[in-house]
């Protein structure tokens, strides 16, 4: 794919979006790490709900201790995987304490050094707290950036130096959204929506003729 028709699929998406951002509520850094922590092989439909009931109680990482293990589960048991998310929000919520003045940290390599937080986490803080211009590659992003042929790659990683490479500098800072956003709602795993999607035309998929 040329830089014209990357150009062409951004210039499109921002038009039809051109504020995205996260599903995840939030209003604040360190209740965005929680969320995305949370979001783990889980929806953020799941999480909103339970972090409606949570942040109101506990949205600070003493709050959080507070709350203790215990009492954190119980907010958000319906969440999958939530015994071991758990444990890596209290320790979390302790690094920041002892070491961050309960501040979440706007880097990277002390960002990856929270349990619970890895590469894709890192960059959703920077990106959507922080306003940096990175690019988190979740399974949306990986399918959408290898079907269109944006930014093909084997891995997660391959595709993140890929997008970074090749997405013009000014759609970097919404470009995971624009993706995450496609791929959940038109660009989906088994029956995509060509029919409806905006940047059809530029898609250099080769199967989307038989779902137009």
């Amino acid at each position: 794919m040329n830089k014209q028709k990357r150009t062409a699929i951004f210039t499109k998406l921002r038009a039809a979006n051109p504020k995205p951002t996260t599903e995840l509520e939030y209003s604040s850094p360190f209740e965005l790490l929680i969320s995305v922590i949370l979001s783990a092989q889980a929806t953020d439909v799941s999480v909103n709900r339970a972090t409606a009931e949570l942040f109101p109680v506990a949205n600070t990482p003493a709050a959080i201790l507070n709350l203790g293990l215990r009492g954190l589960k119980r907010y958000i048991r319906t969440i999958g995987l939530y015994n071991v998310k758990a444990n890596s929000i209290i320790r979390t919520s302790r690094i920041l304490l002892e070491k961050f003045a309960g501040q979440v940290p706007d880097d990277r390599e002390a960002l990856e050094g929270l349990p619970g937080v890895g590469r894709k986490t890192a960059n959703v803080i920077l990106n959507t707290a922080f306003g940096r211009p990175t690019i988190a590659v979740d399974t949306h992003v990986f399918r959408v950036a290898n079907r269109t042929g944006i930014a093909p790659g084997g891995n997660v990683l391959e595709v993140e130096r890929n997008l970074e490479r090749f997405v013009p500098a000014e759609f970097r800072q919404g470009a995971h959204h624009w993706l995450i956003l496609h791929g959940r709602y038109t660009c989906v795993a088994r029956k995509p929506k060509c029919s409806g999607c905006v940047i059809v035309n530029e898609c250099e998929w080769k199967e989307k003729k038989l779902y137009r």
